[in-house]
């Protein structure tokens, strides 16, 4: 690719790729779906990406007393975001490469007395966490997430419902015969946050003069199974997300469906490209954060010290006579990729895109040059020069991109990490994968995008 006239073509990605790119494609492709049913929560992505690191040769962050170039090192906090960097041949001060996604994605949060019983059936109440059309929610399997601590300190690990043989648990609908009222509604009043209740039981305890003897046998079983009383869901977080797996959609294979590749398609793509760096030029570093599907709060989000502080700990160790006016420079001469996917254009759903501005599954990887709501509030908007550095750097490397905005100027709108990132004076781009159906139970990529968000990470990472 050469230019904004390649770009505005709009030729699909596979058309420009090699028998051997080809194959490219589908073995990345391949190993993102595995990579994808397993990292289900924020947690479980993090836990992922750290054993890949540490099997690259990553080390913590915290063992290490000097950084030289070529030395590969991580931090994790509090096991829900992670940060790692390959040490560059030119001075810390020069600025890093920073590549940025976050691990987080809609789902159901169990509340801290989620377990109750009605009319003989025992379920779990939810609070739904991010954006999400909550009657995609009903009607379909789901598995529980999570860990729970006891109050001696004791972590418990929970995933039910992943297995074959294992239990599932669902939300029920209603019935179209006695639906009339609810088909009356509008589609964000149809199914009611309060309602969003899992089916977790039906069978009585046979003994004892328990009054709700249905909710007993839950607790029961969870004591006797996990060790879990009903006091320690005050001290846990369980989520329920989709029970299957990603899938290769289409009869060529060309897609992958599955739950959260907003934003874990990004995580999975910038872990790859930094772990298959040797020496580049300036620092670069692989940011994953939590609580973006929220506002981006709280200590593991991107509000947070963690990049600041990892950051800090680079430069401690690897710049002579370090304090805080040498780390703000770090910082502002930084340069970063605000990592997260945008709208692909859905032929189901085109009145509410600008098809000029809009992106197309399989056509690249998408820069987006502003995010934002309305009149672009809270958006980043990249400078025109930074625009500019990024193409080079794409081009310079056979990457295949489009530009993509998100949707009509007043249909809506939506923000990712970038204003956070920018808040330190360096420059910042999103720059990700095109979906369908995002933050669905089921989201749809493109193989071909996929390959190409990890080829212009790595692109840009090398500068």
């Amino acid at each position: 690719m050469t230019g904004l006239k390649e770009q505005s073509d709009s030729v699909p990605a596979w058309t420009k790729l090699n028998a051997q790119e080809r194959q490219a494609v589908m073995d990345l492709a391949e190993e993102y779906r595995q990579f994808l049913s397993k990292a289900k929560t924020e947690r479980e992505t993090i836990e992922l990406a750290a054993a890949a690191a540490r099997d690259r040769g990553f080390s913590e962050l915290e063992q290490k007393e000097n950084i030289n170039a070529g030395d590969r090192v991580f931090s994790i906090w509090r096991g829900k975001c992670m940060a790692m960097a390959v040490a560059g041949s030119e001075p810390l001060e020069e600025g890093l490469n920073i590549v940025g996604a976050h691990a987080d994605s809609p789902r159901l949060d169990l509340k801290p007395r989620p377990l109750y019983e009605e009319e003989n059936l025992a379920l779990l109440k939810t609070h739904y966490y991010g954006g999400i059309k909550k009657y995609q929610w009903v009607s379909i399997p789901l598995a529980l997430h999570g860990v729970v601590v006891k109050e001696d300190g004791q972590v418990i690990k929970i995933i039910i419902g992943e297995k074959e043989t294992d239990p599932v648990f669902t939300i029920t609908d209603l019935l179209p015969h006695l639906a009339r009222e609810q088909m009356e509604k509008k589609m964000s009043e149809g199914i009611k946050g309060e309602g969003l209740n899992l089916l977790v039981g039906g069978i009585p305890v046979s003994e004892g003069e328990v009054k709700e003897k249905i909710k007993q046998h839950v607790l029961s079983h969870l004591e006797r199974e996990y060790g879990i009383k009903e006091d320690d869901f005050i001290s846990a977080e369980i989520e329920a997300v989709p029970a299957w797996p990603a899938r290769d959609i289409g009869l060529d294979r060309s897609m992958i469906g599955g739950y959260g590749q907003d934003d874990r398609v990004c995580v999975f793509t910038a872990l790859k490209a930094i772990m298959e760096l040797t020496v580049p030029s300036q620092t670069a570093v692989a940011l994953f954060v939590d609580k973006e599907e929220i506002g981006s709060t709280g200590n593991t989000g991107m509000y947070s010290t963690f990049l600041t502080n990892f950051v800090a700990e680079l430069a401690a160790r690897s710049v002579p006579g370090y304090s805080e006016l040498v780390l703000r420079r770090i910082m502002a001469r930084s340069r970063a990729l605000s990592a997260d996917v945008n709208a692909g254009f859905d032929p189901n759903y085109p009145d509410v895109m600008d098809k000029l501005n809009a992106a197309r599954l399989g056509h690249g990887v998408v820069l987006t040059k502003y995010t934002g709501a309305g009149g672009k509030k809270g958006a980043n908007d990249a400078h025109a020069e930074f625009m500019g550095q990024v193409r080079r750097v794409f081009n310079r490397h056979g990457v295949i991109w489009q530009s993509g905005l998100l949707g009509k100027v007043d249909q809506g709108g939506g923000g990712t990490i970038a204003y956070l990132l920018a808040m330190h004076g360096m420059d910042v781009v999103d720059c990700g994968v095109a979906l369908l159906g995002m933050h669905s139970p089921f989201e749809v990529t493109h193989k071909a995008d996929i390959y190409m968000a990890y080829r212009a990470y790595k692109a840009f990472y090398k500068g």
